[in-house]
């Protein structure tokens, strides 16, 4: 696999992160994470049900199995979301609270963990990939000069998804931060 699919994928899965992380709006994507034990194995909460949002504050969950709905409400009751579920034995209705400020700084920080966890993920490719390149060399399929060149390279491509990154976390930060 080339090296800048690679860091696409990790940048990806950080902004898919990202979205799991609560703004003051309600967004199905909020779920993404909660997994349900249902008949003895964990699955996917949009394998579960259709997740909508009627309106900007809430977030509705349609159960295909009936029979779900308590697994469905007790997942979401310990995932660390802090939502509380309401269930009028059709739907789960669940209010996104307003954010207060300690809460909105506590995302914020979350968000930078995220990021955190990301670079390091970018760092991981451009490691393997400087490992690749020094193994040419000392195999003598690359010469000095080529092997310091696409070190370089490496090293650029690096810091431009770091920087990527850099300007998503931004923005999640301002999306949090906004009243």
């Amino acid at each position: 696999m080339d090296l800048d699919a690679s860091m696409r994928k990790s940048l990806e899965a950080t902004q898919r992160t990202f979205n799991t992380i609560r703004t003051g709006r309600a967004n199905p994507s909020l779920l993404d994470k909660i997994s349900v034990e249902y008949y003895g194995a964990e699955t996917p909460l949009k394998s579960l049900a259709t997740l909508s949002t009627p309106d900007s504050q809430t977030i509705q969950i349609q159960p295909f199995d009936a029979g779900s709905m308590g697994l469905i409400e007790k997942a979401i009751s310990m995932s660390d979301l802090g939502l509380t579920c309401n269930n009028d034995g059709k739907v789960i209705r669940i209010n996104i609270p307003p954010l207060t400020e300690a809460r909105r700084k506590d995302l914020c920080k979350l968000a930078a963990k995220y990021a955190e966890e990301g670079k390091v993920g970018l760092r991981n490719v451009r490691r393997e990939a400087i490992d690749r390149i020094k193994k040419q060399e000392k195999e003598g399929d690359l010469s000095e000069d080529q092997s310091r060149d696409e070190q370089e390279k490496v090293q650029k491509l690096t810091d431009k998804y770091i920087a990527e990154l850099e300007k998503h976390l931004g923005e999640k930060e301002a999306d949090i931060l906004k009243v």
